[in-house]
């Protein structure tokens, strides 16, 4: 586990900086820079689906035979066909009758032959101004399907020009967030900068424990922001003073932390801190926790103290600008704590057999979580042991600046 990073030196770094004039644009924070990549890739998104559209209706849609135009094509074509194989008929009619004409012998036999000529070359004529009308007619089918092919290429022209002018913008907007990061990254003498949406939330810790007894909890470590943090540091510590807040008891608490990459548990060291690796978006990491409570331990009031910082590859850092806390109650050996709950008002868990910590992918909403209470507010109603915890948080607090300035310094050594 690591130290909190601390910010109260971050506000003089823009003690200097003047007012901008009143005609000059402020420049967009990266927040507003990430919401515009954001928006540019949504658009970005929405113009390829609609070619990926526009292309699969050219080829699938327009040559359905369900599909107006085409079903169209389909229908002339027919009948441009059935009307060319009765002119051929019509056409055989008039040779055949024109045989039994030149055949005839008698008077009588040439006038009937030749009124079957006649017939079979009006049913000819009319058969002749059938197959011009289905041909102009499958022509016209043909044109105005051809029509409708060419409006959709036309149309996919178009937006594959607005695809493509979505993809420069998006380009830009990642550029310019780019640009702005490594400014920022760049500058010299940076502070570190709150980042309230990295939070830690502690569940499953009980609010009374007893004395030789474990409880097992979980610190989840959650990047609420819309960018990956590359090293992230939480930070979890126990402090604990007797009924009178006049001795400490931290050397009776033994506090302990496993990971799914790091099973073995080993115990919270201020000065020895352990990256969880990078954490993407919106997602989360659970470290479990435990607790060992001497069977020796007077009465007493304890907290578990947590927070989490981040150090970037480029030599930006940051972190949640306060420690959350966590009362409990501490009973001395053999008592009956009663009804136990965690910090969420829910029975607690007692068991050793909790499983280890993994990664959660799980969006979240990037608002930060707080502790059970104020110093203040919750836990017992003695004030001096609440007095002497708030003391400890601000020792552990000036311990962290230091440590994190470290780990900050051999991040931009590497």
């Amino acid at each position: 586990m690591t130290a909190p990073v601390v910010l109260l030196s971050a506000a003089p770094a823009f003690a200097d900086e003047k007012p901008a004039a009143q005609t000059q644009k402020a420049k967009p924070t990266i927040e507003e820079l990430e919401q515009a990549v954001d928006l540019a890739q949504k658009e970005y998104d929405a113009a390829v689906i609609a070619v990926n559209d526009a292309i699969k209706f050219f080829e699938e849609d327009l040559e359905a035979e369900t599909y107006p135009t085409k079903a169209a094509v389909i229908a002339t074509k027919k009948a441009a066909e059935a009307a060319a194989q009765a002119k051929t008929e019509a056409d055989q009619a008039v040779v055949d009758a024109q045989a039994k004409l030149d055949a005839a012998t008698t008077d009588e036999e040439k006038a009937a032959a030749q009124t079957a000529l006649d017939e079979a070359e009006k049913a000819a004529q009319e058969a002749a101004e059938a197959k011009t009308a289905a041909d102009t007619k499958a022509t016209e089918a043909r044109t105005a399907h051809d029509d409708a092919r060419v409006a959709q290429v036309r149309k996919i022209d178009l937006l594959q020009k607005a695809r493509d002018e979505a993809k420069k913008k998006l380009d830009d907007a990642k550029k310019a967030l780019a640009d702005a990061e490594a400014e920022e990254g760049e500058e010299p003498g940076g502070e570190c900068v709150p980042e309230p949406k990295l939070t830690t939330v502690v569940s499953g810790l009980p609010d009374k424990v007893v004395g030789g007894t474990t409880e097992n909890f979980t610190l989840r470590v959650t990047n609420g922001t819309n960018k990956t943090m590359d090293e992230v540091y939480p930070y979890g510590a126990v402090h604990a003073f007797d009924d009178k807040g006049l001795k400490e008891l931290d050397s009776h608490l033994d506090l302990e932390w496993s990971t799914a990459a790091n099973p073995n548990w080993r115990d919270v060291d201020l000065l020895d801190g352990v990256s969880v690796g990078s954490l993407k978006a919106k997602t989360s990491v659970d470290v479990k926790l435990r607790l060992k409570v001497d069977a020796d331990i007077p009465a007493g009031q304890g907290a578990v103290f947590a927070t989490a910082d981040y150090v970037n590859e480029d030599g930006s850092c940051g972190g949640y600008p306060d420690l959350d806390h966590y009362e409990f109650q501490i009973l001395a050996k053999g008592s009956d704590p009663g009804k136990v709950e965690d910090a969420e008002g829910k029975p607690g868990k007692t068991d050793n057999t909790a499983e280890q910590g993994g990664t959660s992918t799980t969006p979240v909403n990037g608002t930060g979580g707080s502790g059970s209470g104020s110093l203040a507010e919750t836990g017992s109603s003695d004030v001096l042991p609440k007095v002497a915890l708030a003391g400890g948080a601000a020792l552990l607090l000036g311990v962290g600046a230091v440590v994190v300035a470290r780990r900050r310094n051999a991040g931009a050594d590497a």
